[in-house]
């Protein structure tokens, strides 16, 4: 259900007054058959989605995928053939490479960055910094790029960060609001930025502490006082240049925003490989 609202309102804004070039050069009878290839090495994602968009326009196209979601792709292969109407290709194109090229950018990121932690041991999730309104596709594809998912709502987990502790007055009594609530059975992470704050989520009974904007030095340090008594997550400022650095100070936990809110797309392209008729 919520891919066919994604797939409606991106179509929406390419066909809702229809394709003047398209529908002036080729009638409903015009067939073809195209292929979608890499233009550079990718891990592809994004192939059900493409479908999607293809039968949206036209049930009659037939999809035929080459290669599925999370398969590592190199620069020139084919990952899937299309044959069908002209028009509903044509009509088709666009929305389907930018979601493909989006979550297949996603995706390879992800495996990268997923490599670099299991050399330590150490999880990398992603944040709620998505795309508007394609959460659920960005975060399948950090899934398929081997990350795994933080938060997809707020109602997942229970998370104190700066501006909850500032309006409750404190870290405690953030803490023991939610408990006097919710209960004993969710866990409770809360956001810190320095040992006098770490301490404080401690003596709360806070069941994972983040470690925000802190250098690996002062990650260490806090792990020295946490002494297992919480999960550790880091989060704030880690980046593929630094990502290294980060795990070797060895959290239980890494959460990075760039695994979704600045990346960049993979380049694949659609070519009208034969004119049937």
């Amino acid at each position: 259900m919520i891919l066919d609202k994604i797939v409606e309102l991106a179509l929406e804004e390419d066909l809702s007054l229809g394709d003047i070039t398209s529908d002036t050069i080729f009638t409903p009878e015009n067939q073809a058959r195209a292929v979608i290839r890499a233009k550079e090495d990718l891990v592809l994602c994004g192939m059900e989605i493409a479908r999607q968009v293809f039968h949206a326009v036209d049930p009659q196209i037939t999809f035929t995928p080459l290669h599925h979601d999370g398969e590592d792709i190199k620069k020139g292969d084919v990952v899937l053939e299309l044959t069908g109407s002209t028009l509903a290709i044509l009509k088709a194109e666009r929305t389907a490479l930018n979601f493909m090229q989006r979550l297949s950018g996603i995706a390879s990121t992800s495996r990268a960055f997923a490599q670099i932690g299991q050399k330590y041991g150490v999880m990398i999730v992603d944040t709620r910094k998505t795309q508007p309104g394609l959460r659920r596709l960005d975060k399948y594809a950090v899934r398929v790029g081997g990350c795994r998912n933080h938060r997809i709502s707020l109602a997942d987990s229970v998370m104190i960060k700066d501006n909850h502790i500032a309006a409750a007055g404190s870290i405690a009594q953030a803490v023991a609001k939610i408990k006097s609530v919710i209960g004993h059975t969710p866990k409770i992470e809360v956001e810190t930025t320095n040992l006098a704050e770490v301490q404080e989520a401690l003596d709360a009974g806070a069941d994972i502490i983040m470690l925000d904007n802190m250098t690996p030095a002062q990650i260490t340090k806090c792990k020295e006082l946490i002494n297992g008594r919480a999960i550790v997550e880091v989060s704030g400022g880690v980046n593929a240049q630094n990502l290294e650095a980060y795990c070797q100070a060895k959290p239980d936990v890494i959460s990075m925003g760039a695994l979704t809110h600045s990346i960049i797309a993979k380049d694949l392209s659609l070519k009208i490989v034969e004119y049937i008729r």
